[in-house]
């Protein structure tokens, strides 16, 4: 940032005081310049019949690849509630919120996934302006080398696990690039 966000000044990079990384600080009014993760809200709806509804990105970063449906929270919204947004935003479905179920820090791209379980009110779906087509699959029908995320990937991973051991355990990690 090379102009501050309150006055208008150029900024210069620096360690304010009682800090520890380099940071935009604004020259005139002093006023730091904090860059946040962003946390991006989604859920894993599941219809009556057990099957899971997935949608097919019209979007990049990995535009035609299948995704569960979330994306970057909104001012003034909770997170269950930036969830709930996705869903209708990407797939026209109305979902009711159950509990959180992964968390995903993905440093390298500084974002935080949270996955919420979703009941799906009703199987009457459609793509929204964000995908190409969406569709309620079992187990079986996962497209699991056409998945968008691996974070998409450890969800549903850990979901089918959950739901075969009858328990479902809310879930963190790290998700970091793979060495070359």
């Amino acid at each position: 940032m090379r102009f501050c966000a309150l006055c208008g000044s150029a900024t210069t990079e620096r360690v304010p005081e009682d800090d520890n990384r380099l940071r935009a600080v604004c020259n005139a009014c002093g006023h730091i310049n904090y860059v946040n993760p962003k946390i991006v809200a989604g859920c894993l709806p599941v219809w009556e019949d057990g099957r899971i509804l997935l949608a097919r990105r019209a979007i990049e970063p990995r535009y035609g690849r299948w995704t569960l449906p979330a994306g970057f929270m909104e001012v003034n919204e909770s997170v269950a509630e930036g969830a709930a947004r996705e869903a209708l935003e990407e797939a026209n479905a109305r979902v009711e919120i159950t509990d959180l179920y992964t968390v995903y820090s993905i440093p390298h791209i500084s974002q935080v996934y949270m996955m919420f379980r979703a009941k799906l009110l009703d199987a009457n779906v459609s793509p929204g302006s964000e995908s190409l087509e969406v569709k309620l699959v079992t187990e079986d029908e996962i497209p699991w080398d056409d998945l968008a995320f691996a974070m998409v990937r450890l969800t549903l991973q850990h979901f089918i696990a959950d739901r075969k051991a009858g328990t479902f355990v809310t879930r963190f990690g790290d998700i970091r690039p793979p060495e070359r």
